[in-house]
């Protein structure tokens, strides 16, 4: 127990609830003190010297002395790295298994008694000693990853080994990703903790780690852009270290990554290309992100706090009477009975179904949270057929493991197992008959609450792992990813006519073929504002491209300015949702007085109207990995000073938003992409590469359209038009439409159209020929 530990205990010992989460932290300690092996003495491994290869099909195996090297470069170019006979599967994180090896792909001798294998996409050379080299087809180094050392046990039968893995980049090299991260989005000189945890206080930029830890790193240098995995779910933490160049005088330091981890196995998967390449090879790997239904697109409202129907009916109307367009209303857990997961308090809901219809008359849609922890008592209907099936994560001794969250004390269903994620996905059953139309899985780390210590369940508790068996070591941090794996399912089996709507409060690499995320508890603050652009963008990189930030933040009481260029912000990004604790106050526009209300009528109006274009973007995720929101860097990752910059970013690949991220700013510098950019407020022309300062005024935040853009929006009679902004002197331009879309599984198509300037005047076509459709209106004059 460290200070932090013994001031939170000493706080919360006064009362039923915070004695409780003592003995759980006790309970938890005990537990591990004695269900979990000792170290021990250990002895440090490398690979040493190479002692031949054999070839397999896309690589081959490379001999050492003291372990062994599987390497596999699949069809796609994506190259699997495998020590110490490491396969790629089992793995939570692909979708399908392991992609077919490519058959060009040639095992040869290389140069001083090393290997290499030769593909058309990436070259992947082997030394003598174990370093392994990541190169283009023209030999560039994007990546060395040094020979890994082991510490393995001495004891046989104790724990397997852990490990460090020491890799070198190119000196300009930024680094991106790890998930959600609240320092990003580009990741300074620094350690980032491997394991999802609940702060449990509003975060700001320093705190590390929080709930969607990747081991998912992007690497963009001038060499080019790759990305590697390192599958492996145990704890851990990987420091970075930026380059530095020599000014001229050709001596380097590099940059470098160093991972450490607990245990597990030593794998990993490297992908290389344009940040839109290795995104798609992401997707590929690991799972097409899943499309929210329509509606998810639109404005969501949500409180820790409606405490009765006629609450959420007040919320409803207000939002009606003032003419602001509402899509979703979530319930907190104030709407359960007890907290309990699965059940309704009926007193203050006493007909919830008839409530849900109510709001979806008027194209309002209801979203349930639902937590992880069942209240381990009889006569829970949900406790009951758990514990009559075995569903619960259990200790070494074969007893549920307890922990205390809202409802009290609590067991955790063991989502590691199948027959469980089958259990626990027929129980949304009882939500849809509610009339809640999406899932947000929220305490899903899992959390445990702790007096002191770790806030989760011990690490000692057994997980089923698909068979395998294991410990929470290995199980914690793909908790939630399975659990989202049970709710997309179930919900998938009990509703097939619609895509399931699900996000998810902490998740792992693979999360996004179940739904998105969002930012969690974040602070009130100016600076949690840009935390919270950085994890939308985080999670973009490590391939979830559906999130978006409790807009106010979710722990205090924000200013009415404040309030406002975060709604602003938030109505350009995929999940625009306004929610805040029991505590900090509401945030209705309207609670904010009429400025802010009038400029937030505003920004809801251009979502509104740019939703044929986010309904595009969500299909292009889908079809592509590519995220809706991107660094300005993602067409050029080549310019340094665009992969420095963090305060704006790109939608899509038609607009550039620059939110206001300091207080009382009415103009503010925008670092633009190579190219002519319109302000799409005032129609003025912006060359680009390079700075300009354009006006913020609080009624509204920069937005950018690239010159060329073809947007579909809404025209005023609902229907989908193009927006044209015309390209620049003797250039052309384009853009996408997701046509035939639905809530249902049928595939978008996906019409791509061009722009040019002929005689004068500006020709939008159908990509291959042909006129569009839609009612074409051209905005901005080429400067």
């Amino acid at each position: 127990m460290d200070v932090r530990d013994l001031v939170r205990s000493l706080k919360v010992v006064g009362t039923a609830q915070g004695r409780r989460t003592v003995r759980a932290a006790w309970r938890r300690q005990r537990a591990d003190a004695t269900a979990l092996p000792r170290r021990g003495r250990e002895r440090a491994r490398v690979p040493g010297p190479a002692q031949g290869a054999e070839a397999c099909p896309g690589g081959g195996v490379v001999r050492f002395a003291r372990s062994s090297l599987r390497i596999r470069v699949s069809g796609g170019g994506v190259v699997f790295c495998g020590w110490d006979g490491a396969e790629p599967e089992p793995s939570y994180a692909l979708e399908h298994g392991s992609p077919g090896a490519d058959p060009r792909a040639v095992l040869e001798p290389d140069k001083d008694g090393g290997w290499r294998v030769v593909s058309e996409r990436v070259t992947v050379a082997v030394s003598r000693h174990g370093a392994v080299e990541i190169r283009t087809p023209g030999g560039v180094v994007l990546r060395r990853d040094l020979p890994p050392r082991w510490w393995e046990p001495v004891e046989a039968e104790r724990d397997g080994p852990r490990w460090v893995q020491r890799s070198e980049v190119p000196a300009d090299a930024r680094f991106f990703g790890l998930g959600g991260r609240a320092a990003g989005p580009r990741l300074r000189d620094g350690s980032y903790r491997l394991w999802n945890t609940d702060p449990e206080a509003g975060f700001e930029p320093g705190e590390d780690p929080l709930y969607v830890c990747m081991p998912v790193l992007m690497v963009v240098a001038d060499a080019g852009t790759h990305l590697v995995f390192h599958d492996n779910s145990w704890d851990g933490r990987v420091r970075l270290t930026e380059g530095e160049e020599g000014r001229g005088s050709g001596h380097d330091r590099p940059g470098g990554c160093e991972l450490r981890v607990d245990g597990g196995p030593l794998r990993s998967w490297t992908i290389v290309g344009t940040p839109a390449r290795v995104l798609r090879g992401w997707a590929s790997l690991t799972g097409a992100p899943a499309a929210p239904p329509r509606w998810a697109l639109g404005h969501h409202h949500a409180r820790w706090g409606f405490g009765s129907a006629d609450e959420v009916r007040r919320i409803a109307a207000g939002y009606q009477e003032r003419g602001l367009p509402l899509s979703a209303l979530h319930l907190d857990i104030d709407h359960l009975d007890g907290h309990r997961v699965f059940t309704v308090d009926t007193d203050r809901f006493p007909d919830l179904p008839a409530l849900a219809g109510e709001l979806r008359r008027d194209g309002i849609r209801l979203v349930s949270i639902v937590d992880p922890a069942v209240k381990a008592e009889p006569g829970n209907a949900v406790y009951d057929s758990g514990a009559a099936t075995g569903a619960f994560v259990r200790d070494a001794r074969g007893r549920e493991v307890r922990g205390e969250v809202w409802p009290g004390e609590s067991v955790y269903p063991d989502f590691t197992d199948p027959q469980v994620r089958k259990w626990w996905g027929g129980l949304y059953a009882e939500r849809l008959a509610q009339g809640f139309s999406g899932m947000w899985h929220d305490m899903n780390e899992p959390v445990s609450f702790a007096a002191f210590g770790d806030p989760t369940l011990p690490r000692s508790a057994r997980h089923a792992l698909e068979g395998r068996g294991g410990d929470h070591r290995e199980a914690h941090n793909v908790y939630a990813l399975a659990m989202a794996r049970a709710g997309y399912e179930g919900l998938a089996e009990l509703r097939p006519e619609e895509r399931p709507f699900l996000f998810s409060r902490s998740g792992w690499a693979g999360m996004q073929r179940y739904g998105g995320s969002w930012s969690g508890d974040v602070a009130s603050s100016w600076p949690g504002l840009r935390a919270s652009l950085a994890l939308v963008l985080g999670l973009g990189l490590s391939g979830v491209p559906y999130s978006g930030p409790d807009v106010g933040g979710f722990t205090g009481s924000p200013s009415p300015e404040l309030y406002l260029r975060w709604f602003q912000m938030a109505a350009w990004l995929p999940l625009f949702r306004t929610h805040s604790a029991i505590f900090a106050g509401r945030r209705e526009p309207w609670e904010f007085g009429p400025e802010v209300l009038r400029h937030a009528r505003a920004a809801l109006a251009e979502r509104e109207r740019f939703m044929p274009y986010f309904v595009t973007l969500a299909h292009v995720a889908h079809r592509t990995g590519a995220p809706y929101v991107r660094p300005v860097w993602w067409n050029a990752p080549e310019d340094r000073a665009l992969r420095d910059c963090e305060d704006a970013f790109l939608l899509g690949e038609g607009l550039l938003v620059a939110p206001v991220m300091e207080p009382d700013a009415t103009r503010r510098t925008v670092r633009l992409p190579r190219g002519l950019w319109y302000d799409t407020a005032t129609g003025e022309a912006h060359r680009g590469p390079g700075q300009v300062t354009v006006g913020a005024p609080l009624s509204r935040i920069p937005v950018l359209a690239r010159a060329g853009a073809v947007l579909p929006v809404a025209g005023d009679s609902g229907e989908t038009e193009l927006e044209v902004w015309t390209p620049a002197a003797g250039r052309r331009g384009g853009g996408l439409v997701a046509a035939g879309t639905g809530d249902g599984w049928e595939r978008a198509r996906l019409e791509r159209f061009t722009s040019r300037v002929v005689d004068d005047r500006v020709v939008v076509e159908r990509d291959g020929g042909g006129e569009p459709e839609y009612a074409v209106r051209v905005r901005g004059a080429a400067g």
